[in-house]
């Protein structure tokens, strides 16, 4: 009997202070955004960096579906060769760490991602990209990406035609969500940009590979400042993941479409 897609959700990760215990926390919009798209979310808390690590990625790995890769702090450019700029703001080592181990095992089996914020920056630089640390220096003559004074900041998006943002907006004029200071530069290999700014800062990328299907969006569309039709990231995600499993010939559930009152 066909079941539904087992999506993996990893964590941010806060250490002890103050006499509170180090936790780790996910934001509620992305796993509710899952059970509504027709999914069945599984947290993954950031595991230690020991000698059982490798293997406990592996085994995750292979019992998922597919996986979303959450917003949160800055990635640490010195991880990838880059000096440390004074706007950045670190994830935390443990998470980046884990993180980044992750995305890695993620890449080798082809698992279906979908990289939201920092998940769509960790996605492309993991496979090759780069970033641009500090929007406001790197791009002088671009919109503002991040008001600290309004949470609902938003801009528009231009999206290319034959993409998944296309089937989720289509001809809509879209505005979404924007509260960040990072945002790619170079695009990985593989990738294709598929939605931008109308200053040409990147959004979305989404895989060239027919093998792998992935994509990132740098706006947040499980926020609570996302449109009702945000939600349809979530959807088309999680129906190109059951796609994918039936070209495995593992039938999963599909995706129903919302029904309009």
């Amino acid at each position: 009997m066909p079941r539904k897609p087992l999506i993996g959700i990893n964590t941010d990760y806060r250490t002890a202070q103050k006499g509170v215990p180090a936790l780790s926390v996910v934001f509620a919009g992305y796993y509710d955004s899952l059970l509504q798209a027709g999914a069945l979310p599984v947290v993954i808390p950031p595991y230690p960096d020991d000698k059982n690590l490798d293997a406990h990625l592996e085994q995750i790995v292979s019992m998922l579906d597919g996986i979303v890769m959450v917003g949160g702090g800055d990635l640490d450019p010195r991880r990838d060769g880059y000096m440390l700029h004074s706007s950045v703001k670190l994830l935390d080592e443990r998470r980046e760490t884990f993180d980044r181990l992750l995305i890695e095992k993620v890449a080798e089996h082809q698992l279906p991602i979908l990289g939201i914020g920092t998940g769509m920056q960790l996605l492309n630089v993991s496979q090759g990209g780069t970033l641009y640390l500090h929007i406001p220096e790197d791009l002088p003559k671009a919109l503002p990406h991040r008001d600290a004074m309004d949470p609902n900041h938003r801009h528009g998006l231009v999206i290319e035609k034959d993409s998944l943002v296309e089937r989720v907006y289509g001809e809509n004029d879209i505005r979404i969500n924007s509260m960040h200071h990072m945002a790619i530069d170079d695009v990985a290999p593989g990738f294709l940009v598929t939605g931008r700014c109308p200053d040409g800062v990147i959004e979305v990328i989404e895989s060239l590979d027919d093998n792998w299907f992935a994509i990132g969006t740098q706006f947040h569309p499980e926020s609570p400042s996302a449109t009702a039709l945000d939600i349809g990231i979530f959807r088309e995600f999680v129906r190109g993941v059951v796609s994918v499993k039936q070209r495995q010939g593992i039938h999963l559930l599909e995706v129903e479409d919302p029904v309009l009152v």
